[in-house]
């Protein structure tokens, strides 16, 4: 079963968008493409397009705004639950973000058969979530780590840690996430230490791309899981699952 993760710029198009692409079986979760630095929704569309095979996919980006101004209900329960350990939601409203590409690229994954939450043994799938309370749950986390904001030295340090929770995922007794030689170039601590600019935070989006394709694999297993909000006014799917 081919699934995907995206980390997606929605809030600028001055940032770009990561997807890693995975194939799930009973036993594992083979990480099998990454693609960097998208610039636009439409090469974001050409890349998701050109899967035929594609059964779920995990978006980091709120995917239905309705509300006029504030957060979204699911926003501010995730906040309320994880605040205290250092991980809240921005506010996602029209105002704000009015006609934003997240919500478009939704309402196009929806007319192309992507269900909001459905189960993937009904059919295609699609799902938002937030890799910072998902990276506490699955590893056992007191805290968020620290690897998007800060000195570089600090950012750099905080890719490095989470790669490093993401290696032992090949040891998951809930699912072995496998990753080739070819993709792990991003895992690599000297990789990640040679990094600056955009180098770093496109490497930052490849990280959170993985953990976006895994928390959908989660999903199609049907773990342990929290939903924030509601399909109909914005939701937040949390896997409650240690996987390590």
């Amino acid at each position: 079963m081919r699934l995907a993760g995206i980390d997606l710029a929605w809030k600028s198009q001055r940032n770009t968008t990561a997807v890693a692409f995975g194939d799930l079986s009973e036993r594992c979760l083979r990480l099998a493409e990454i693609h960097r630095a998208l610039r636009d929704l439409g090469e974001l569309v050409s890349v998701i397009d050109a899967e035929d095979e594609l059964y779920g996919i995990a978006i980091d980006a709120p995917l239905v705004i309705n509300n006029q101004s504030g957060q979204r209900d699911c926003e501010k329960l995730l906040s309320q639950e994880y605040g205290g350990r250092c991980v809240s939601c921005h506010s996602s409203n029209l105002v704000l973000y009015k006609n934003t590409s997240s919500v478009e690229l939704s309402r196009y994954l929806e007319r192309h058969g992507f269900k909001h939450l459905q189960d993937v043994a009904v059919g295609k799938c699609q799902i938002e979530c937030y890799p910072h309370p998902a990276i506490l749950e699955m590893f056992g986390l007191p805290k968020r780590l620290a690897y998007k904001k800060g000195r570089v030295s600090d950012k750099k340090q905080g890719q490095i840690q989470l790669s490093n929770h993401i290696k032992t995922l090949a040891q998951s007794k809930v699912l072995p996430l496998i990753i080739g030689g070819k993709n792990r170039d991003c895992l690599e601590e000297e990789n990640i230490r040679s990094l600056e600019g955009a180098g770093l935070k496109i490497n930052e989006d490849v990280l959170d791309s993985i953990i976006c394709l895994y928390i959908c694999a989660l999903f199609s297993k049907s773990v342990v899981h929290k939903t924030y909000g509601c399909v109909e006014d914005g939701y937040i799917y949390v896997p409650k699952q240690r996987c390590i």
